[in-house]
């Protein structure tokens, strides 16, 4: 078998809508897990509001969620290489009673 026709084989075709395209912002992730997933909740939560919506919810297996993770570490060494350290400023506590606190 060809090289070509093997890379064409280990491809994944993935298809982007417009919609999905252009995201959703989030300033707050909460992150629960079972022992089978994590689920993580992507929220933007707005100065001086008394309540905030989950946006977007990701639900990962834990293989996952650590293969997630370290391909966010991997990207985020390569934009602070390219434009420097990202500050991590000091953020007020989220109340204890914030988010969901379900299990799936």
């Amino acid at each position: 078998m060809s090289d070509s026709k093997q890379k064409k084989e280990g491809q994944i075709n993935i298809e982007l809508d417009e919609a999905t395209a252009q995201g959703t912002y989030s300033n707050l992730a909460i992150i629960n897990h079972s022992v089978s997933e994590f689920v993580v909740d992507f929220i933007n939560i707005m100065p001086g509001a008394p309540k905030a919506k989950v946006k977007s919810r990701i639900i990962l297996t834990p293989q996952h969620a650590k293969r997630f993770v370290k391909a966010l570490n991997e990207n985020v060494s390569r934009f602070e290489d390219a434009h420097g350290e990202i500050k991590d400023y000091e953020q007020p506590p989220i109340p204890l009673n914030f988010g969901p606190t379900g299990e799936a």
